[in-house]
């Protein structure tokens, strides 16, 4: 047989898809099979680095049987990195080689991908066999290949082969058709090892994968530095380099080895030599080849439970699922593995027995079926009488070309394992948290074109261009002094919740910068958790001292709620209080002073009251917050560093203020509105961005200002606006020239902060638990 297996990824960064297209040709051939791979090939040099995001291509030889197809740019995709051809002269040359090629079967791996194989679908000349390696659930990029006709054009398939269940749903979901589930392969050895039982309290655990936010290795850290301080533990990290790895640790490198990438033989040695491999991806998953490589060296897998995995893994047979993104959950479940020897050794006879599921000889056989199913239903769609109408619809691909009823997209129940509550409740509360972010996001967008259209461009132009030059940088400087302030502020609440660190003023000085930064640029309230491990790192131990810097935090926080009180007072002290037009400025004002009454006096209140069950269960988190508060205000026990953090604190916003009041000179509006204008402004822009829709909380900002300068103090929309801008560009430039000479100092990436941002919380384990009479043993499937 003939066959074209056309690749829309790049020859030389090899991914999950790439190697398995590559096994699949070199199994054919060794069966007597005329294969050729249409793929793209970026040669090693520089060019190929800067279409990349700075990653070289691995060097790898050119077999003959793959044609290349030329460059590919790195385009971010579903949680990783996708190499994929854009440019014309490849599309051009894979017509080329398909005309030439007098194929009887061409595999479009990747129906969807641009351009390759999008293009590849519209080939006539041979049988056309689509293969889905995808999973996922995003519907407005899935939506997008809909309208762009994705649907008609599979129906030019004569056959779809999908490599899991999770990758037929999605097909199926978004697609429609009928799909053969043909699995991933892997070379399995004449005699898979199993693993003897082992030593009780070691574990040898093996990561395989890039140091992308899907394939979750922070969790399997987070999950690793609580495990190491229970039992001898560890841990392999193979496809991420150090400098990728050592950001991400939050308690140093200790019985963690990072290999990077390694070629196939080492990969195989570490998996072999592991007692677990470990997959913690967040989702996104169509199958997972690591999975069976795993099982193919008798290694059991501790996996996510996510759709893709599921479909290999068989929970408490040959591996363990885990909720996803839960390190605590990981943690808890390698320790027993630790402790249990004989139970390994029984996931590892039924990991080896699985892996001749997807030895290749199995799984090229049945590929090839599908093939041949294919090549007889387009002959038989071409022997089928038929007349200029039926010949028509098949030409546009309005029927199917497998001969088969036309099976439209349809909707399908998750695949996700259900949340606590069920999907129902997950999805209501999903749906209403992303509808409250939308309508905060157009309410502030809605007022600012509103505000344009009413005011008109020009106008708010020219107020911007009357702002003085000299002023606005005044400003800028004010600001900055301001988290200079704040730093100090910090400096003294460190001091006094660890006196025995050693903290200095740079490392809370470094902390705020980034945590300004991370703020400014991201649209949740990450610059909390960043600049906290950023001074946990100083601390001694981040995993000892972090919550005890957050705990700082929550004290500094409680200033912050005090020092938007004494705003609030100050800007009431300029207005006349029972106008009707200051709604806005009252708002604004009330919702500070009513959360310190509830910080203060909500937990008295609930023991008084008696609370029932089901109350106290809703309100355990309000009080254990209250809680954590109140374990702050113990540092200013000592009352020169508590007055230095207080008086520092209220200065830092005292200069805030003292900034926003400058800008309204820049733009000629200290005539009206005065330094207490400049306080309610600054009350305003932070009590609506507790809970940021946008980064910088963008158009909220200005919607803000213009509903406080032009309610309370009389200022025209147009220089409210204009205002706005302004004032904004003043922080965010603060943000970035406090904040990015930090992250170079500190030798950490936007991306590092972010990704330990999100993944801050230490993880504990409870004290072993006593040896058992008896390990549990396992069912051999």
């Amino acid at each position: 047989m003939r066959i074209a297996l056309v690749s829309p990824y790049s020859w030389s960064y090899p991914g999950g898809v790439t190697r398995h297209i590559e096994a699949l040709a070199d199994e054919f051939l060794a069966e007597g099979h005329d294969v050729r791979v249409l793929a793209p090939f970026d040669p090693p040099d520089a060019r190929s680095a800067r279409l990349h995001r700075g990653a070289a291509p691995q060097p790898r030889e050119l077999p003959e049987h793959v044609v290349p197809l030329g460059r590919t740019v790195g385009i971010a995709s579903n949680g990783a990195v996708s190499n994929l051809s854009v440019f014309p002269t490849g599309v051009q040359r894979l017509r080329r080689e398909l005309e030439a090629g007098r194929f009887d079967v061409v595999n479009v791996h990747e129906p969807v991908a641009p351009a390759i194989s999008w293009d590849a679908l519209e080939f006539s000349g041979a049988a056309l066999v689509g293969t889905f390696h995808t999973y996922g659930t995003n519907a407005l990029s899935h939506g997008a290949a809909r309208a762009l006709g994705a649907a008609r054009r599979m129906n030019a398939l004569h056959g779809r082969i999908a490599v899991s269940d999770a990758a037929a749903w999605t097909a199926k979901r978004f697609f429609g058709g009928r799909y053969d589930i043909v699995p991933n392969g892997v070379h399995v050895p004449e005699l898979v090892p199993v693993h003897a039982a082992g030593e009780r309290g070691r574990l040898r655990i093996a990561f395989v994968g890039q140091a992308v936010e899907r394939k979750g290795l922070p969790v399997l850290l987070r999950a690793f530095e609580a495990l190491r301080e229970h039992v001898d533990a560890e841990l392999v990290i193979v496809g991420a380099v150090e400098d990728e790895v050592l950001p991400l640790l939050l308690d140093g490198q200790e019985r963690i080895t990072v290999l990077g990438r390694v070629d196939d033989a080492e990969k195989t040695r570490v998996l072999r030599e592991a007692d677990v491999l470990c997959a913690p991806s967040l989702g996104g998953e169509s199958f997972g080849m690591v999975l069976t490589e795993a099982f193919a060296q008798g290694t059991p897998v501790v996996a996510s439970d996510i759709a893709g995995y599921r479909d290999v893994v068989r929970d408490g047979v040959d591996g363990l699922l885990v909720p996803h993104a839960d390190p605590q959950a990981l943690a808890g479940v390698l320790r027993d593995l630790a402790l249990a020897p004989a139970r390994r050794a029984a996931l590892s006879r039924c990991a080896a027995e699985r892996a001749h599921r997807y030895a290749w000889p199995r799984v090229a056989d049945e590929v090839l079926a599908v093939y041949r199913r294919s090549i007889a239903a387009r002959e038989r769609a071409a022997t089928r009488p038929a007349g200029a109408g039926a010949r028509a619809a098949r030409r546009l691909a309005l029927v199917p070309a497998d001969g088969g009823p036309l099976v439209p997209p349809q909707r399908l129940a998750t695949l996700e394992p259900a949340p606590p509550g069920g999907h129902r409740r997950a999805r209501v509360r999903r749906v209403a948290r992303r509808a409250g972010l939308a309508a905060a996001a157009a309410a502030g967008a809605a007022l600012t074109l509103l505000a344009l259209q009413r005011i008109g461009v020009d106008r708010v132009g020219e107020s911007l261009l009357r702002s003085s030059p000299s002023w606005v940088i005044a400003a800028l400087l004010v600001m900055c002094a301001s988290m200079v302030v704040r730093a100090v502020s910090w400096t003294a609440i460190l001091r006094a919740a660890l006196p025995s660190s050693g903290l200095r003023f740079s490392d809370a000085m470094q902390g705020t910068a980034i945590g300004v930064l991370m703020s400014a640029t991201l649209p949740a309230r990450l610059g909390e958790p960043a600049r906290a491990l950023i001074v946990a790192r100083r601390a001694g131990r981040p995993r000892e001292t972090t919550p005890v810097v957050v705990g700082t935090l929550v004290s500094q926080t409680l200033l912050n709620v005090l020092a938007l009180v004494l705003l609030g007072v100050i800007a009431f002290s300029t207005v006349h209080v029972f106008d009707d037009h200051h709604g806005a400025l009252a708002a604004v004002a009330i919702a500070p002073a009513a959360l310190l009454a509830v910080v203060v006096l909500g937990p008295a209140v609930l023991r008084a009251t008696g609370a029932s069950a089901r109350l106290r269960a809703i309100t355990e988190p309000v009080q254990r917050a209250a809680a954590q508060v109140r374990d702050g205000l113990r540092v200013f026990r000592d009352p020169r560093r508590g007055s230095v953090a207080v008086g520092a604190q209220l200065t830092a916003w005292a200069l805030q203020a003292v900034s926003c009041w400058l800008l309204l000179v820049a733009i000629g509006l200290d005539d009206r509105a005065g330094i207490g204008a400049a306080a309610a402004v600054l009350l305003a822009v932070n009590v609506t961005a507790v809970l940021p829709a946008t980064p910088s909380n963008l158009g909220v900002f200005q919607a803000a200002c213009v509903a406080v300068l032009t309610g309370a103090y009389g200022v025209s929309a147009a220089d409210a606006l204009g205002y706005g801008i302004v004032l904004q560009a003043v922080e965010i430039a603060t943000a970035v020239i406090m904040g990015v000479p930090a992250l170079l100092k500190e030798g950490l990436s936007w991306r590092d902060v972010r990704l330990r941002a999100l993944h801050s919380t230490p993880v504990r384990l409870p004290p072993l638990p006593a040896p058992a009479a008896s390990e549990p043993q396992l069912a051999e499937a």
